[in-house]
């Protein structure tokens, strides 16, 4: 069956989500590189159950009330793709890895560009939060919405932040 999409709004720009019958199988910014994922969006059906729930739980995280996704998911690409890809949904709200952290996770510690360039082309932005994986030195890094929205998705989680929304 082929893919939905719907469009909506956010503080880091319009998000297009897209959705299987298996699952979410991409968050793509608004200024997407449409070679970076290279997935078929498919028609546009904004009542789609799946995309409707994504929808509602990305409303949820940008108020600062949901920390974890509730969503089913369906990625798409290699192996060691997903390995990596599967890494970033174990990153906990408010935290972060860096790129050499997330080798050493899948187990290939030698593997740190690789992991950045599997991070790189996560199709399910935010969700898999790749916003989480820095630098070693703790600079951010390359992000397919732009560092400024990596920062701020950075921000949201942050836990001053967090105290700040219930002052």
């Amino acid at each position: 069956m082929p893919n939905n999409h719907t469009i909506i709004p956010s503080p880091v720009g319009q998000l297009t989500l897209v959705a299987s019958e298996q699952g979410l199988a991409a968050v793509l910014w608004e200024n997407e590189d449409p070679k970076r994922v290279g997935i078929e969006k498919g028609q546009r059906c904004d009542d789609f159950p799946l995309l409707v729930a994504t929808a509602q739980q990305l409303g949820e995280y940008f108020a600062g009330a949901r920390k974890v996704f509730a969503l089913p998911l369906d990625f798409h690409g290699t192996e060691f793709q997903q390995q990596v890809w599967h890494a970033l949904l174990t990153i906990p709200y408010g935290q972060t890895r860096s790129y050499l952290q997330i080798a050493q996770q899948i187990g290939n510690e030698k593997s740190v560009r690789a992991v950045g360039a599997a991070n790189g082309k996560n199709p399910i932005s935010i969700i898999a939060p790749c916003h989480r994986v820095i630098g070693s030195s703790g600079k951010l890094t390359g992000f397919a919405g732009g560092l400024e929205a990596k920062a701020f998705l950075l921000q949201l989680e942050s836990p001053a932040q967090q105290a700040d929304l219930w002052e």
